[in-house]
């Protein structure tokens, strides 16, 4: 049998597989310009919503999109195609405000509409009660206290009634907000079932990977602070509808001081004090011991909702409460009220930035 035949001879040197041409290319880093667009597109585009009113708009944006993926994973679940599931989601989280509205609306007109011109009259009575402070106390109590409060009561009742006058001509604005809300529920519900298109430029991915971080310090902070102000107001409309009521004890304004205590609880820390204020100042309005019972539950609560944070909202964001309190006051002296909303998350968001950046 004749033997195999040799191997033939291999070339010294084997051309690469791609040209040289396209290696670079498929290599090549993004240029820095296009890293610092995608910031400073954010940052305008932040400071635009601040400064011409547009944070419910933002805020609706955040909560359509992640309500409306959260629901088309729901739905996923039940063996329903990923499409078909989506579109449904979309188009519950687009069709579910308005059903809320017509039913709130048929049901509570009054309350709805006139809302402004409630709290207006709460805050008006409230600086009524600050005035008759000295005839709401005991009198032994009463005659203990100093001269200089009569001052202090006269103008804290004239920032209350600024405030209250401020809050007669804010039905524009409170309707206007309802509508900017309703828009960005719609558009977060469609960005979240839309068909990607193809590939992207780099500045659309960086611009992209902004967009994410906002949505998930958004999912970190609100939605934790949600249930939390929830769960404020649960307990908050026990103790004004049951626990009260046992002790022949019924507070003026009931249904807006729970409406408060759920809208301002969306914003930590300071939005509980607020209601606590306010809450107290009301029920003494009816009585010291109504004021005192008032009191000391909102202390229990208030003590609840602070290991409530720093296990939630502290722990997800690696911030102190020092961090938020600074950073709200700050944004509140340059935007006013909506700052403190958008404080917890913008402030969360940079420090993503940072991380993400390994700055921090």
């Amino acid at each position: 049998m004749a033997p195999p035949p040799a191997p033939a001879p291999q070339p010294a040197h084997t051309p690469p597989a791609q040209g040289p041409a396209l290696a670079p290319a498929a290599t090549a880093p993004v240029p820095r310009h296009v890293a610092t667009a995608s910031y400073l597109l954010m940052a305008a585009a932040l400071l635009l919503v601040m400064w011409r009113g547009l944070l419910p708009g933002l805020l609706c944006v955040c909560l359509g999109f992640l309500l409306t993926r959260w629901l088309a994973q729901r739905l996923t679940d039940t063996r329903l195609r990923r499409r078909p599931a989506e579109v449904a989601a979309a188009a519950l989280v687009m069709v579910g405000p308005v059903l809320a509205l017509s039913l709130a609306l048929s049901h509570s007109r009054t309350y709805v509409v006139d809302a402004p011109q409630q709290y207006r009259d709460l805050l008006d009575f409230m600086a009524r009660t600050v005035l008759e402070l000295r005839q709401k106390l005991p009198a032994d109590i009463a005659r203990q206290l100093p001269e200089g409060a009569a001052e202090i009561q006269r103008i804290i009742a004239n920032y209350l009634g600024a405030q209250a006058g401020a809050l007669a001509v804010a039905g524009r604005a409170w309707l206007g907000g309802l509508l900017y809300a309703y828009v960005g529920l719609l558009i977060g519900a469609l960005a979240a079932v839309r068909v990607p298109q193809g590939s992207n430029g780099p500045l659309v991915r960086h611009l992209t990977q902004r967009v994410a971080l906002l949505g998930e310090a958004f999912r970190q902070i609100v939605a934790a602070q949600f249930w939390i102000a929830a769960f404020n107001t649960l307990l908050t409309s026990l103790f004004l509808l049951l626990v009260l009521p046992l002790w022949d004890l019924r507070l003026p304004y009931t249904p807006a001081l729970i409406t408060l205590t759920f809208v301002a609880g969306l914003v930590p820390i300071v939005g509980n004090l607020l209601c606590n204020v306010v809450i107290t100042i009301v029920g003494l309005s009816v009585s010291p011991a109504a004021a005192a019972a008032c009191l000391a539950f909102l202390i229990l609560i208030h003590k609840a909702e602070y290991v409530i944070n720093a296990k939630v909202v502290g722990l997800r964001t690696h911030m102190g409460v020092w961090e938020l309190l600074s950073v709200m006051f700050v944004a509140e002296a340059v935007f006013g009220p909506a700052g403190l909303v958008a404080a917890p998350l913008f402030y969360a968001y940079l420090k993503k930035e940072l991380d993400a950046a390994r700055l921090v």
